[in-house]
C-alpha cells in the first residue's frame, strides 16, 4: 500500500483545518481524520490544533497506545512532499535596548524642569498664605 500512496504538498494539507475536513501530517504521513473527529478521546480541539503543522511532536508527546497507532492506518491518505514543509525557525527572544545612562538623564532632567518650577510656586503659595497679616 506504501507505493499508492498519493504525495501532498503541505500547502494543500492546511487547507484541511476544519471539523468537517481535517488532515494531520504525522512522521511524514497524511491522515484524513475527519471521520474520526467525534470520536477522539482527547476531543476535536486537539485535532484542529495540530492542524497547518507538522504535527508528529504533537502526536508522539501525548504517548498513544499501540492499538491508537494501528487506528491510524485506515486514516492514512498519503504522503508529504517534505521539500514543501516551511522549516521549523528557532525562537530568537526579543533583545533589549541596552542601558543608556544618557537618556535616563535626559528624562530625569525633562521631569525636574516641569516640577521644579511648580514646586517653586507651591512653595510662594504657602509662603503667602503663612505670612498673610490679618
Amino acid at each position: 500500500m506504501a507505493s499508492d500512496l498519493k504525495v501532498h504538498s503541505f500547502e494543500e494539507v492546511a487547507k484541511h483545518n476544519k471539523t468537517k475536513d481535517c488532515w494531520l501530517i504525522i512522521s511524514g504521513q497524511v491522515y484524513n481524520v475527519t471521520s474520526f473527529m467525534d470520536d477522539h478521546p482527547g476531543g476535536d480541539e486537539v485535532l484542529l490544533a495540530a492542524t497547518g503543522k507538522d504535527a508528529t511532536n504533537d502526536f508522539e508527546d501525548v504517548g498513544h497506545s499501540d492499538s491508537a497507532r494501528e487506528m491510524m492506518e485506515k486514516y492514512l491518505i498519503g504522503e508529504i512532499d517534505g521539500s514543501t514543509v516551511p522549516q521549523k525557525r528557532a525562537y530568537i527572544p526579543p533583545q533589549k535596548a541596552p542601558y543608556n545612562p544618557d537618556k535616563t538623564s535626559e528624562f530625569v532632567i525633562r521631569i525636574l524642569q516641569f516640577l521644579v518650577p511648580l514646586l517653586i510656586l507651591g512653595l510662594a503659595f504657602a509662603v503667602r498664605h503663612y505670612t498673610k497679616k490679618e
